[in-house]
């Protein structure tokens, strides 16, 4: 009814069919019709007078309004930020079918969150006694960011004030955060290159000019950092750089702070997946160094489970009152009973026993799958990015990165998600097909069996069982071709 009244098949003061009438029409019962004939009426499309049959009212006349012309007044009203966010790419795998091998980055296995103790931990938090249930402080529950401050001191060395640390709704909010505090639309802000997509993106969102220095196989070239001038901040992941996993040595690090202190601006410091070290010592944080430049992002999503988006900042003096504004007008505060919660993990130390059996389980994870690549590909990859993390980069010497996509969906169609890496480059310097493998959210026995899969596609043996065959292309590398 209501469809009919919007398209214009009833007009206004049209009279409308007798509830008796529709429910025989429908077959439904004249309950179901008389309720909405009243939800109509509540809203003003239909009115009704005492003896009459109910009529359309003029405030349900739409169908002025064409679908076009919704559309166009939806793109007047949206603010400048929506315009420039539609206009990223969007990273969510919502609704997407499910892959039976699924190389996805930044997933983990839903079988090692630790069910038990995050389950006491919870009931604890909802059975504490409490005089009312309000807002909380905007920074964190207290409890927590006591938790925390000891932890980033045993864990990373990071001596901090309480009053320093800010709890948020995942290192994204955290992100966020700083982009709405210190950049203004027009400002340049150094970003990695390649880099993590959804921190380049929060800055393109409000209006920065992104500065791309390129990385190598030790992080961030420091040589290549523009002049100091009108840069707002710097985002970087030093200990392993996203996503070709190298870490910035301490030269680079100081010529880094260096820089940030001759631009005076701050440097994002995102330690993402700082837990995981494998065939190295843990690498000491940039915000050790920074001299009050560094603001410190950590997440519990690489360790827990990104679903729970709980994570950390620790500030600078200088901008703790405004990013605490900030984030009461963003959300209020972080979910308070989740925050209690983790608190309890890390004060029992429940937490840091789970992050330790993490690591092994996954350095196992690690071992099998690199041990499963060279085997199937042998000398066709090259792996970088293996020493920490829960992902690494493939490249392909095969391959060309113009044919990254077509053998990603060719993956895709038998069952195996791999993501191609080029498009976090702003200026590719590889000529070679590259792909992010992460392999933190399945078994030994599946990362093996999803390499065999992927080799069995590479090779274009699943269906007609014809391989693929190399033919020496420019510069002497290989395309793939039939």
């Amino acid at each position: 009814m209501l469809t009919q009244i919007e398209a214009g098949v009833y007009g206004v003061g049209d009279t409308l069919p007798s509830s008796r009438s529709l429910a025989e029409e429908l077959g439904v019962s004249r309950t179901t019709v008389t309720t909405a004939f009243d939800q109509l009426i509540s809203e003003g499309y239909v009115q009704v007078q005492q003896g009459r049959k109910a009529t359309v009212a003029s405030a349900g006349r739409l169908s002025q309004v064409t679908p076009s012309d919704r559309s166009a007044i939806a793109a007047r009203q949206l603010s400048a930020y929506a315009t420039r966010t539609m206009a990223q790419p969007s990273n969510s795998t919502a609704g997407k079918p499910q892959l039976k091998f699924d190389f996805r980055y930044g997933d983990v296995a839903a079988v090692d969150f630790p069910k038990t103790p995050w389950r006491k931990a919870l009931n604890t938090a909802f059975l504490m006694h409490r005089d009312r249930l309000g807002y909380d402080d905007p920074a964190g529950s207290r409890s927590l960011r006591e938790a925390l401050q000891s932890y980033v001191w045993r864990s990373r060395g990071i001596s901090c004030n309480l009053g320093q640390i800010l709890v948020v709704n995942g290192s994204q909010q955290a992100l966020d955060l700083c982009a709405r505090v210190l950049v203004n639309p027009g400002d340049g802000v150094v970003v990695e290159d390649p880099c993590y997509a959804m921190a380049k993106n929060v800055m393109l969102a409000v209006g920065a000019n992104t500065v791309a220095v390129p990385c190598g196989a030790h992080g961030m070239d420091t040589t290549k950092l523009p002049e100091a001038g009108d840069i707002a901040v710097a985002y970087v992941t030093p200990s392993h750089q996203f996503p070709l996993g190298g870490v910035l040595p301490a030269a680079h690090r100081q010529a880094l702070m260096e820089w940030a202190a001759s631009a005076n601006t701050y440097v994002i410091e995102d330690d993402y997946d700082g837990e995981y070290r494998y065939d190295v010592g843990p690498i000491p944080p940039l915000y050790l160094s920074g001299q009050g430049r560094v603001i410190y992002v950590g997440t519990v999503s690489k360790t827990l489970s990104p679903t729970l988006r709980l994570g950390y900042i620790v500030l600078p003096h200088p901008l703790v009152e405004a990013f605490v504004h900030c984030k009461q007008i963003a959300d209020r505060h972080t979910s308070t009973f989740e925050q209690e919660a983790l608190a309890a993990l890390i004060e029992t130390g429940a937490y840091e026993r789970h992050v330790r059996k993490m690591r092994r389980l996954n350095a196992e994870r690690r071992a099998v799958f690199l041990a499963s690549m060279t085997r199937a590909f042998a000398d066709d990859i090259e792996i970088v990015g293996t020493t920490a993390g829960l992902h690494v980069v493939v490249w392909f010497n095969t391959m060309r990165s113009k044919d990254e996509e077509r053998f990603a969906d060719t993956a895709r169609n038998h069952d195996v998600g791999i993501y191609p890496v080029t498009r976090l480059f702003s200026s590719p310097t590889d000529e070679r097909a590259g792909y992010i493998f992460g392999y933190a959210s399945m078994s030994v026995d599946q990362l093996a069996k999803g390499v065999e899969k992927l080799h069995c596609v590479y090779l274009d043996r699943v269906g007609n069982a014809e391989p693929l065959r190399g033919t020496a292309g420019d510069n002497g590398k290989f395309l793939m071709v039939r």
